[in-house]
């Protein structure tokens, strides 16, 4: 730890301030992490996670986001089981097939008429899974849901999760499921094979098998405030009793020529396009990939027309651009 930034640490402790020390603190971890102490940096993280007597804060002051404080820890290790998303760093806006965009939707205004499905004796889906290839917006559409519903975003850290003792894999899921049952929140397993492969094509009758086993009990009482996003790129490989276990489960599939249209025209907006871009050669050539994909072209041609001194993206760039993603991901 460098002078300045204890000289820092002391003035605040000085001071009083509480929030410029969880700030100088923030930074020590970083630098931990940044020097590659990740042990060391979950550590203290966890530390800063435990309960903490409130100090008073100015009225409006503070976040409305959930602060470290609620966040789940191993009990072992002290670890974050989960990572909280800042609202301002949700990206919520989607191009998405008709049909999906109402699926989405329709999860949203149940949310939204919650107490009133209630009076009829009615609950809204709660618990939606998310399949689809690499880079289709899975991930985004657990952003968006969050975003739109106004919930803060809580992702489930599994290298924190899983630990080789007996039971505590188990242990620290259902710690992290606590938690949002106390707090309202959209709470993402995000890459959710990594912890509910089925139990039938796997040798494993140990911990694997019974952290599938707790998923499934947990998410057959699942019944918090707010929502449950599982994501995964391998469908076939989870548990079939899983899927039992979602309100909605829907595919989220590779853009379309429309789609691929809009994400073209939508990222390129902040920069100038020639009058005679080929949007129709361009369009063709993105046919069979991913959302993801679209984006970063788009956004790697606006970038060599700045830099180029052109300021312009013309047919020739972005058809580099495209060709040059299409190279990288074959």
């Amino acid at each position: 730890m460098n002078a300045e930034l204890l000289k820092r640490i002391m003035r605040a402790i000085a001071n009083g301030s509480q929030d410029d020390l969880e700030q100088l603190a923030a930074r020590v971890i970083d630098r931990e992490r940044q020097s590659g102490h990740s042990r060391l940096a979950n550590q203290l993280e966890g530390i800063m996670s435990k309960p903490r007597p409130q100090v008073g804060r100015p009225e409006g002051g503070g976040s409305s986001d959930r602060n470290l404080s609620q966040l789940p820890v191993s009990r072992r290790h002290q670890e974050l089981l989960a990572t909280l998303l800042p609202r301002e760093e949700l990206e919520h806006h989607m191009v998405l097939p008709p049909e999906i965009e109402k699926r989405f939707a329709r999860v949203e205004q149940e949310f939204a008429a919650r107490e009133r499905l209630g009076a009829y004796g009615l609950k809204n889906r709660k618990t939606i899974l998310l399949y689809g290839p690499p880079g289709c917006g899975k991930s985004l559409g657990a952003k968006r849901l969050a975003w739109n519903t106004g919930l803060p975003l809580l992702k489930v850290r599994f290298d924190a999760l899983l630990s080789s003792y007996f039971g505590e894999s188990a242990s620290n899921l259902r710690a992290v499921f606590d938690s949002a049952k106390a707090q309202p929140c959209v709470l993402l397993l995000d890459e959710c094979d990594f912890i509910a492969k089925s139990r039938s094509n796997t040798h494993d009758i140990g911990e694997a098998s019974r952290i599938v086993n707790s998923l499934l009990q947990l998410m057959e009482e699942y019944d918090a405030p707010g929502l449950l996003v599982a994501t995964t790129n391998l469908e076939n490989s989870l548990d079939d009793a899983l899927f039992r276990r979602f309100d909605d489960v829907f595919q989220i599939p590779p853009p379309g020529e429309d789609e691929i249209s809009e994400l073209l025209r939508t990222t390129l907006s902040a920069v100038k396009c020639d009058d005679k871009l080929a949007w129709k050669k361009a369009i063709k050539e993105l046919v069979g990939s991913s959302a993801a994909m679209v984006v970063k072209s788009a956004r790697d041609a606006a970038k060599a027309a700045v830099l180029g001194g052109k300021k312009i993206v013309d047919t020739q760039i972005l058809l580099a651009a495209i060709d040059e993603n299409k190279r990288i991901n074959e």
